[in-house]
């Protein structure tokens, strides 16, 4: 079975802009939207929280709630829209969350989860996914995650997106629930070995090529987050590793990258949408490259102005590209 290759859903990031980048840097990676708590939609503007572009398939919604009958309606309403699988977040550490009873903290809830499931699934013909952590608080010990993984998957739940964290709910924000409780991927391999008719997906800490190979040598995917806001290009040497074209040049690559997204953001900014929401996404393309730092600053300069277009990129463009060429002069 080919191995799964997955953007992580990173509230503040994976808007549909991004989305978008990742697609034409990774054609065949599965992307998922930014946790959109059931209330939102709901209560909220549906076209908002719920539009996305064609290209981006396949892309799955990840949806925050606790509430299987609201969960079910809302995902009746991301299969009319054309989602291609439904996520639940059962990682998310923040107090906000946690107050609305969904993210990490139902992972002591597993009897509520597979509810969750089995009115989605009763409602929706989408598959049924769900991100996780690997304990929280002092509920840490391997038979605490094989027993929510047992009784979410005989609910109808085949595939598991795990963090090989633990999420400490009380004393660490969102951000440190990132970085400080160590990585355990040993929990997540014998996830494997203990299930191994489900798929299995690592997360977390994934920054290099040998890292994913390690996991992939046990595992049925990985799920990469925030490398690939900080450094793109790490997806598209992925992408080239295992699928495609392993021999492209960087310094090319990086350009046809830009101008290929270039095409998305005059379509947008014909339709309103401003310079900045889009240009943001740009930030990381060049990182670790000579003349990075100027394109930053090019972007965030002048990429906030009311009016800017494309121009603004052209021009960093033009001075990447005049740095590079000194160098290598």
């Amino acid at each position: 079975m080919e191995k799964i290759f997955a953007l992580a859903p990173m509230m503040s990031i994976t808007d549909r802009h991004f989305r978008v980048f990742m697609r034409h840097i990774f054609p065949r990676l599965q992307l998922y939207t930014e946790m959109i708590s059931t209330g939102s939609i709901i209560h909220g503007s549906r076209h908002d929280l719920l539009d996305f572009d064609p290209v981006e398939h396949p892309v799955g919604i990840q949806f925050g709630g606790c509430n299987p009958n609201e969960l079910a309606f809302c995902a009746r309403l991301a299969q009319e829209r054309g989602y291609d699988e439904i996520n639940l977040n059962i990682g998310c550490p923040s107090d906000r969350v946690q107050n609305a009873r969904f993210g990490a903290c139902l992972m002591a809830e597993p009897d509520l989860v597979a509810s969750c499931v089995e009115e989605i699934k009763r409602i929706s013909g989408l598959p049924i996914t769900i991100k996780t952590r690997i304990g929280i608080d002092k509920y840490d010990d391997y038979e605490f995650l094989a027993d929510f993984i047992t009784k979410t998957s005989n609910a109808g739940c085949n595939r598991f997106f795990i963090h090989a964290r633990k999420a400490w709910l009380k004393g660490l924000s969102p951000r440190q629930n990132r970085s400080i409780p160590p990585l355990e991927y040993d929990k997540v391999y014998k996830v494997k070995e203990d299930f191994p008719h489900l798929q299995i997906i690592a997360n977390g800490g994934i920054h290099s090529l040998s890292a994913v190979e390690s996991h992939l040598g046990k595992l049925d995917g990985v799920m990469i987050g925030r490398e690939a806001n900080r450094n793109p290009w790490f997806m598209k040497e992925l992408s080239n590793h295992y699928f495609a074209n392993p021999d492209e040049s960087p310094e090319t690559g990086r350009e046809a990258i830009v101008r290929s997204y270039m095409q998305y953001i005059e379509e947008q900014l014909r339709q309103g949408v401003a310079l900045k929401t889009m240009a943001r996404h740009l930030m990381g393309i060049y990182h670790g490259q000579k003349g990075a730092r100027h394109w930053r600053r090019m972007l965030c300069g002048d990429g906030p102005v009311s009016d800017a277009g494309l121009e603004i990129v052209e021009s960093a463009l033009r001075q990447v590209t005049r740095v590079q060429n000194f160098q290598h002069s």
